[in-house]
């Protein structure tokens, strides 16, 4: 189990971890990986719809007016062409379900377990693509976006948990880490679908909308061969098949007895604390937590990526590449990504969190202040403003786009999961997860909503816009974030209360009470 079972194997261990013994085995590889396999729809959703919004017959059928500023570029604004309302409607519609679906998801899991709500999760995904590939007229595309949304609000909460409440303590870094190769993954398909349809004349997009009942049929299958988690049937009452569960998945020659009388301890703290939860975290000795869940996910959001990940063929088209080419960008920009996501894999527990914050944060502002330089002086410059900018320049912003994609594969983008879920405390672990995926989710539904507005009004000033955002959450990890790699999730109150500022909460009477008890 995750963090619960070994907050109670601590209060008996005086302390320190538990090692119930037993290795890595095949049935808790295979359940692992098909619920980080949820990553996939997330991951799809991101790289298909960038693409298909600049498609030209997407745009012709749906957007005419935005179809007709692509192809005249004397009388319009290079950076204007895509400013339509309904169309990013279309894209940031997803975002404001999935929020709206994440809220709701932590008491449903409580209730029918992880399992059950990532194979609605996939039903939900599967309807909507199917919605979205018939669509006659804007509404059907909104309705289709929404439902899309709300399988990803659902996968979103269920799957990270499941991970960390199945897999063994000792690889829990690298099984988590599962999820965002799965989404990095889901992208890249999408990516390289938009390169072939996109030269389909007139029903192209279909394909590629459609395309996503495929990564929404591997959850659904996944989610009826996995069983739930212990933790969630401990939850549930059904004692007897978290033990079967248990055993099968760590194998012969472990402590299953021992883990699984933890495992109870922990839904028990779990299910006294749970109402108390949200109220809990507006205490004084839960400050740092209460940043924390509002900072990590918003600053993930401000670092511009998503809206970069999202709109990068938008962005390719506005500097001059021609549609096939704007998508085949995209493609080597999800290449990069999932080689960044790879390594981060394996030097996260040597480099350390803050590090990699640090340099990421460091190679995202540098990229973006040399995008900011090449837009200002050669975007719209050369024979009209509607101009596009010279080859070569066009291809150094591929070039940047690929840099910044890198350091934040290595940085922000794997560290948004995996630090919420080490330095929440069992008592507000559900509510913690909850209101950050929530944040991320809002915010990106902001920001995919303004981002082609914000572009046309700031021009290349959107650059610096999110370049001072990334100097901000760097500095802001390099004072506030202590370093928590190699540290127990029960030993990881020690971290805060060394802190040169957030100690001061940490002591708070009430807080030492409750640690005392677990």
């Amino acid at each position: 189990m995750a963090g619960g079972g070994s907050a109670a194997a601590a209060a008996e261990g005086g302390g320190h971890g538990r090692d119930y013994g037993g290795g890595v085995t095949v049935p808790v590889v295979v359940t692992c990986l098909m619920a980080a396999s949820c990553g996939l729809i997330f991951g799809y959703d991101i790289g298909i719809s960038g693409g298909v919004t600049q498609m030209e017959s997407f745009l012709t059928k749906f957007f005419p007016e935005v179809s007709s500023r692509t192809k005249d570029n004397a009388k319009h604004d290079a950076y204007c062409k895509y400013d339509d309302q309904l169309l990013t409607a279309f894209t940031s519609s997803l975002y404001i379900a999935a929020m709206l679906s994440s809220l709701v998801a932590g008491r449903v899991t409580r209730t029918v377990g992880r399992q059950a709500v990532m194979l609605t999760g996939g039903v939900l995904f599967l309807v909507g693509s199917a919605i979205n590939a018939g669509a006659v007229n804007i509404a059907m595309l909104i309705i289709g976006r929404m439902l899309l949304g709300l399988g990803v609000g659902f996968t979103t909460q269920a799957a990270p948990l499941y991970l960390a409440e199945t897999s063994p303590a000792r690889w829990r870094g690298a099984f988590t880490t599962a999820y965002n190769i799965f989404l990095v993954l889901g992208s890249l398909a999408a990516t390289v679908t938009n390169y072939f349809t996109n030269r389909i004349p007139g029903w192209g997009w279909r394909v590629s909308l459609g395309l996503a009942a495929v990564p929404a049929a591997i959850v659904v299958l996944g989610a009826l061969l996995v069983p739930d988690t212990p933790s969630s049937l401990v939850m549930r009452g059904e004692a007897e098949s978290a033990r079967a569960s248990l055993q099968r998945l760590r194998g012969p020659g472990a402590d299953t007895e021992a883990e699984f009388k933890d495992i109870a301890r922990a839904v028990e703290e779990a299910r006294r604390n749970d109402e108390g939860a949200y109220a809990r975290l507006r205490g004084r000795g839960y400050r740092h937590y209460l940043v924390m869940v509002v900072a990590i996910p918003s600053f993930f959001d401000l670092t511009g990526v998503i809206v970069m990940a999202v709109f990068s063929p938008v962005l390719f088209r506005t500097v001059g590449f021609s549609s096939q080419k704007a998508v085949l960008g995209s493609v080597i920009v999800s290449l990069v990504n999932l080689a960044s996501a790879s390594l981060n894999s394996v030097v996260i527990d040597r480099a350390g969190r803050r590090f990699l914050f640090l340099a990421g944060g460091a190679a995202m502002i540098i990229c973006q202040l040399a995008m900011t330089w090449i837009l200002a002086d050669h975007l719209g410059k050369h024979a009209g403003a509607g101009a596009a900018m010279p080859r070569g320049y066009a291809l150094a912003v591929l070039v940047l786009m690929c840099l910044y994609t890198f350091s934040f594969g290595m940085s922000w983008g794997p560290l948004k999961w995996v630090v919420p879920s080490e330095i929440y405390p069992v008592d507000i672990r559900s509510a913690g997860q909850a209101l950050t995926v929530s944040i991320a989710l809002a915010l990106s539904f902001a920001q995919t909503q303004v981002f082609v507005t914000l572009l046309c009004a700031m021009k290349y000033g959107i650059f610096l816009f999110y370049a001072g955002w990334v100097l901000v959450m760097t500095a802001f990890v390099a004072a506030f974030l202590p370093e928590t790699k190699g540290v127990p999730l029960e030993a990881m109150r020690s971290v805060w209360a060394r802190h040169w500022y957030w100690r001061r909460f940490v002591g708070d009477a009430k807080q030492e009470a409750q640690v005392n008890c677990l």
